[in-house]
């Protein structure tokens, strides 16, 4: 097996290759999969949804302390089928893989945080580890959410920038409840490719972060720029709702003034919302 890219400290143990190395251990491997989970042995990728997954983390809790860890990145071989050495009795595993930029881990806390969040997976499995203990399978849920704006007028020569405020969004996730963490209002920006100008209708652009299972709502102000930072067009979305594995899409004109924008939910993500801005 290739070295784990990571070892998370807090957790105490050091993560060693994985072998069973007393009667008191047992070499335990996780298969993992979820909807549109897929893995090829060649890249050795974890595909889910949109993407392969960049980071898988496994941390390994007993009687709810963290006794070992694991960080995974594709180039590992045991990316999409993690091994751990795990002591005999009742464990809680937990599962976290995403393709969000620069994470950040806090052991102190139990969060990954990401600078720019993206499409992410977590569950959390009880596991006995006894005699017959070999192989898990283990399904991930996305916790992530979606804004995906669809602009459907002319974007002029000068357009550079769509930057969006959120009043409320969450960049970083609890790895051992799964919920979402670390709030914050950051404005977020997407360059505009050079092949968009001049085009109508085509400019599409997606932010994520990560939420809970729960629906809840946040403002949003939308901005279309130049290089300059000057605004060439503004929307405003009052009370738009995001939950987990949902996908929030609005289209309409951002740089002609109207302001008006039709809401329906990306087919590819699970649930569907329609509304208007």
């Amino acid at each position: 097996m290739a070295a784990t890219s990571l070892m998370l400290t807090a957790c105490e143990r050091s993560y060693e290759s994985p072998t069973a190395s007393d009667d008191a251990t047992r070499l335990v491997t996780f298969n993992l999969g979820g909807e549109g989970f897929g893995n090829t042995t060649f890249t050795r990728a974890i595909s889910i949804g949109e993407s392969d997954m960049t980071d898988l983390w496994v941390f390994d809790f007993v009687s709810e302390e963290c006794v070992q860890s694991l960080h995974l990145t594709p180039e590992d071989a045991a990316f999409s089928a993690p091994q751990l050495t795990m002591s005999m009795g009742d464990h809680e595993v937990c599962f976290v893989a995403s393709r969000g930029t620069a994470p950040m881990l806090d052991d102190t806390a139990q969060t990954i945080t990401w600078d720019i969040p993206r499409d992410t997976y977590w569950a959390s499995k009880a596991v006995t580890v006894g005699q017959s203990t070999g192989s898990i399978s283990v399904t991930l849920d996305r916790v992530a959410t979606k804004l995906r704006l669809v602009i459907t007028d002319e974007v002029p020569d000068r357009a550079a920038i769509v930057a969006v405020r959120p009043a409320k969004w969450y960049y970083g996730l609890n790895y051992w409840t799964g919920d979402p963490v670390a709030n914050e209002t950051k404005e977020r920006t997407i360059s505009i490719p050079a092949s968009y100008i001049g085009t109508t209708g085509q400019l599409s652009c997606s932010f994520f972060g990560l939420s809970t299972k729960n629906e809840w709502t946040t403002n949003i102000i939308i901005e279309g720029r130049d290089i300059d930072g000057n605004v060439l067009g503004q929307a405003t979305i009052a009370a738009a709702p995001f939950m987990a594995n949902r996908a929030s899409e609005y289209s309409g004109r951002l740089f002609s003034g109207s302001g008006t924008m039709n809401m329906t939910l990306s087919d590819e993500w699970q649930n569907s919302y329609v509304a208007e801005w």
